[in-house]
């Protein structure tokens, strides 16, 4: 199981603006501190952390953040609906188009997805497989 993705980032305030473009929509909640940026999905009382949390944070070394060569984190949204929304809002705040949303014939019929960058160049997929919506045949 994945307990938490990191990825790195020079400007966190643009991170910021980005990631909270959508992700509190997909039910995480932001901590900030002075280590960067800490997206978890709420805890009730009595529960287990949800696995996984999102963060962005400064480099340890400090060197320049880079986004890594086919890496790529996925968020799950709700509906196809939700993936052009959050898609949308997520280039308004500051991300860049690697895909707008649609079905992709690689993938299942149901499988509907977008792409984008983050301010650092970091690439994330906002996508939805619900079975009760339309497919990609139908």
């Amino acid at each position: 199981m994945i307990a938490y993705i990191t990825v790195g980032a020079d400007d966190i305030a643009r991170a910021k603006q980005f990631y909270s473009a959508f992700l509190p929509a997909l039910g995480y909640k932001l901590e900030e501190g002075s280590e960067g940026l800490s997206y978890a999905l709420p805890v009730g009382s009595g529960q287990s952390p949800v696995p996984p949390d999102f963060y962005v944070k400064p480099t340890f070394d400090g060197r320049p953040a880079s986004a890594g060569n086919g890496s790529m984190v996925a968020f799950e949204a709700c509906n196809q609906q939700q993936v052009r929304n959050l898609h949308s809002a997520a280039l308004s705040a500051g991300g860049s188009d690697e895909g707008q949303p649609g079905f992709r014939a690689s993938y299942g019929p149901h499988f509907y997805v977008g792409y984008l960058r983050d301010p650092q160049g970091n690439k994330i997929a906002l996508f939805s497989s619900d079975p009760n919506e339309p497919g990609r045949d139908g």
